[in-house]
């Protein structure tokens, strides 16, 4: 699934990002998309707190992709 926030300011791609953590599928990968430096810290530390691990990957100036799976349970 992806999730395009590009163009969006704080705090809107990290509550958009919670939303859609909070509706993926088991076993699905979410990839937001942000050229908002300030969500590589808060999307993060939410989907943490969710229970995601999160990858970033920068794949413009500015832009990024941020990967987020669940953690496994036994992790």
């Amino acid at each position: 699934m992806k999730l395009d926030v590009r163009g969006e300011i704080c705090p809107y791609p990290m509550l958009k990002a919670v939303e859609a953590m909070k509706r993926l599928p088991e076993g699905e990968i979410l990839e937001v998309i942000t050229d908002h430096a300030p969500a590589l810290e808060t999307i993060p530390t939410q989907a943490h707190r969710l229970g995601f691990k999160a990858e970033i990957r920068q794949t413009g100036n500015p832009e990024w992709v941020i990967v987020l799976t669940r953690e496994e349970a036994s992790e």
